[in-house]
């Protein structure tokens, strides 16, 4: 039996786990369509969208996208929004693959003679699945969240300019998902041990040639 999950049990997962999920899932999806939705459940941390099975039935996704921890399923005129709250992980199945307790949506992808369901696990239910159309940018959710940390935007001159003048500790300030998305607790501590920088430093007194260590760090 084909199945192939894209997460490591225990934590919750964190930005480079989603990252993982992304690739996972975008080379055995892209390009095929949906064709059927089973949702067990009414809600997750919101309720699910009460049509989404004649909303996707028939959609080709186009390619997948992440922004910070959310996962973004783009279908053309719309994208499928995923979060995968502090329990959920996202598996590829064989169609005949039967479900769990926890296992509470599946999207079913035509491949021929090999259909594959994405089915999203979630125990706790803090989750998300939301449709998005327009903008999706400018979502509530989304229009927050502050820089991608693995661009080659983030840098050591970006993270000064943004440090500047402020007197909170370092490590919290890296960890505010408004300044940079994705720098949980485990990865700003590792971080600033790797760069030499005490995290309890002022954000704003922390130099630029010690940022030029962190930020690789970080990446």
């Amino acid at each position: 039996q084909f199945r192939q999950s894209f997460r490591a049990g225990g934590a919750m997962p964190e930005l480079p786990e989603v990252e993982v999920t992304r690739r996972g899932i975008a080379p055995a999806l892209t390009g095929h369509a949906v064709a059927g939705v089973i949702a067990r459940v009414p809600a997750l941390r919101y309720p699910l969208p009460p049509d989404l099975g004649a909303l996707l039935a028939g959609r080709r996704l186009t390619s997948v996208a992440r922004r910070g921890k959310y996962l973004l399923l783009d279908f053309g005129d719309g994208r499928l929004l995923i979060h995968l709250g502090m329990s959920g992980s996202l598996r590829l199945v064989t169609a005949d693959a039967p479900a769990a307790k926890h296992d509470h949506l599946d999207l079913l992808f035509d491949q021929g003679d090999r259909p594959l369901i994405l089915r999203l696990r979630d125990p706790r239910r803090f989750g998300a699945v939301l449709w998005l159309e327009g903008n999706a940018e400018a979502h509530p959710l989304l229009k927050v969240l502050g820089i991608e940390p693995l661009t080659e935007e983030f840098d050591a001159v970006w993270l000064k300019r943004e440090l500047t003048g402020l007197k909170a500790a370092i490590k919290p300030t890296l960890m505010d998902s408004h300044r940079v998305v994705g720098i949980g607790n485990i990865y700003a501590s590792e971080s600033l041990f790797r760069a030499g920088i005490d995290p309890r430093r002022a954000a704003g007194g922390v130099s630029l040639k010690r940022l030029e260590e962190l930020v690789p760090a970080i990446k």
